[in-house]
């Protein structure tokens, strides 16, 4: 007669439940599958699924009682690991539309704003289309595969055990610095021909001043901004790899600093 005791069942228990909030943790703050458009049953689903496949290759686990002071606090500490790894990748992201929003003010269209659920709140209309534009780019590349085997990589890295150092922390604030860089080496080739096209209306308006510069240099700096950004999009492929890329990495700096 098959026989389990407590015990087996805590380690069962423990092998599946902080796997599994370290995974819902990334995938709830993750882009592209923690999108709150996604209904929830199928992100639970999802993460369900994954850790599913992967705890029987996990390294095993502390023999700890998952309701004990010590378990919870692990399960706690399981969330915090996926909320930063997820949100690591979100920066890639969000410098896609902060850098959006850069190139709609110096265009004139800072004021024409969406409602964005991820956020939530009101982004430019800009900073949204570059943000859809990045995120067909993750998937076309199967970053949203390559972000999930990275999150499965992390157990390798930072196998479940109460954590000893909190400079992960710190390695995710120091990623964060990179948001301004990325969301500026993104929008500086256009943001340098809006300039030129405001130096040569200025130049037009000390020529012709009879002529009436704000009912031309407006339409006039939304064209320029919209053919350059046709002009700059097939460009944005290397720039976008190496943040991809860089997103990854910083995943892993992140569980490496909190080993």
């Amino acid at each position: 007669m098959l026989s389990i005791t407590s015990a087996q069942l805590n380690i069962w228990l423990a092998a599946f439940a902080w796997p599994l909030a370290r995974i819902l943790a990334l995938i709830a703050s993750a882009p592209v599958i923690g999108n709150p458009s996604l209904p929830l049953r199928i992100k639970i689903a999802l993460g369900i699924l994954v850790t599913i496949l992967v705890a029987p290759l996990l390294p095993t686990p502390p023999d700890l009682d998952p309701a004990s002071a010590t378990g919870l606090l692990i399960l706690a500490q399981q969330v915090l690991i996926g909320l930063a790894m997820g949100l690591a990748m979100h920066i890639v992201f969000h410098a896609a539309e902060m850098a959006g929003e850069l190139i709609g003010l110096q265009m004139g269209l800072g004021f024409a704003t969406l409602y964005d659920a991820s956020l939530p709140g009101f982004i430019p209309v800009l900073g949204q289309y570059l943000g859809i534009v990045v995120s067909l780019a993750f998937l076309a590349v199967d970053g949203h595969l390559l972000m999930l085997s990275t999150l499965v990589e992390s157990f390798q890295v930072l196998p479940i055990a109460p954590l000893s150092s909190p400079t992960g922390l710190r390695a995710l604030a120091e990623w964060g610095g990179s948001l301004f860089s990325y969301s500026l080496a993104l929008s500086l080739p256009l943001l340098a021909a809006l300039l030129i096209t405001n130096i040569a209306l200025g130049v037009l308006t000390r020529a012709a001043p009879q002529l009436n510069i704000f009912a031309v240099g407006f339409p006039l700096t939304i064209l320029a901004g919209f053919l350059a950004l046709t002009l700059a999009l097939p460009y944005f492929a290397p720039m976008l790899e190496r943040m991809f890329t860089d997103g990854l990495l910083a995943m892993l700096r992140i569980a490496t600093a909190l080993r």
